[in-house]
């Protein structure tokens, strides 16, 4: 008998559904995707699920993380919420991941009332309309046979959201280029109206792509065999509410690289020119030496 096929978009939905287990504690797990190691957007996206089920009347507008221990994709993950400060205007909330006894993952998320004052923003940089662009199966269709393998098994597999990069050159040759990409991104399928939902998924796809943003400037990705590439920190500011079911312009880069540490920016607009969301990242891409021969 054939088994169902996977619904991608209802199985995130699902993993960012955390069960209760006692106050302020949660449990989480992730999907089985062959990783040997839990990617780091869902634990991301998670936290901000656990402290925000903590917080009454008031939305996140700043996240700060650090991955401590590359997480297991076997085991469930248990998120410990400390509810630091309460106060008349912003709330602090403290979200420690654990696995096997040891937490692999911090993060400190501040909560804000809503207030009005001075705004600003910058304007969405230009970009071809997302519909003009190749879908991951229109690509893997054109240019699998041309991919590195890791690339095309990447692009093959069943996933959340529609990702669609403006430059594909990059993922087809070793050039060094600016240290600089655009990508628009969605859900796959509506989502849910509650924002909690649309802040997690924006939480979680914010981690991909965004890495690799360093690598563009030595001609190499993620999928590099001869990079080892982990995220190290990763910052969220949300400014504006979005849905993540509706298109979004990623636009990234990354001013500088050294010690075997690439730090990558983003800024994330709606499709009506809103900024509407922040990132920073530093992330480790340490080369590996070849291995000797035999």
């Amino acid at each position: 008998m054939t088994a169902a096929p996977v619904d991608p978009v209802a199985e995130l939905l699902q993993i960012l559904d955390l069960e209760r287990i006692e106050t302020n504690i949660f449990r989480g797990v992730g999907p089985n995707v062959g990783w040997q190691r839990v990617y780091g957007g869902l634990v991301v996206a998670q936290s901000l699920v656990a402290a925000e089920r903590t917080v009454e009347g008031r939305t996140p507008h700043s996240m700060h993380c650090y991955f401590l221990l590359a997480g297991d994709p076997a085991a469930p993950i248990v998120y410990e919420v400390e509810r630091l400060r309460d106060g008349r205007s912003f709330t602090t909330r403290r979200v420690v991941a654990i696995q096997h006894g040891r937490p692999i993952f911090t993060m400190a998320c501040s909560f804000q009332a809503e207030e009005t004052g001075l705004e600003h923003a910058f304007a969405a940089p230009a970009a071809p309309d997302p519909e003009s662009l190749p879908s991951q199966t229109d690509l893997v269709e054109k240019f699998g046979a041309m991919m590195p393998e890791a690339v095309r098994r990447y692009l093959e597999r069943p996933r959340p959201l529609d990702i669609r990069p403006v430059d594909l050159s990059r993922y087809l040759g070793g050039a060094k280029r600016d240290p600089e990409q655009k990508v628009w991104v969605r859900a796959l399928k509506p989502l849910p109206d509650d924002p909690k939902i649309h802040r997690a998924v924006i939480a979680y796809l914010s981690d991909m792509t965004l890495l690799d943003t360093a690598l563009v400037a030595h001609g190499k990705s993620v999928f590099s065999k001869s990079i080892q590439p982990a995220s190290l920190d990763h910052a969220i500011w949300f400014h504006r509410p979005a849905r993540a079911d509706d298109w979004l312009l990623y636009a990234q880069d990354s001013p500088t690289s050294v010690g075997a540490r690439g730090f990558t920016r983003g800024l994330m607009f709606a499709r009506d020119g809103r900024l509407v969301a922040s990132f920073a990242q530093e992330g480790l891409i340490r080369p590996i030496e070849p291995a000797p021969k035999a």
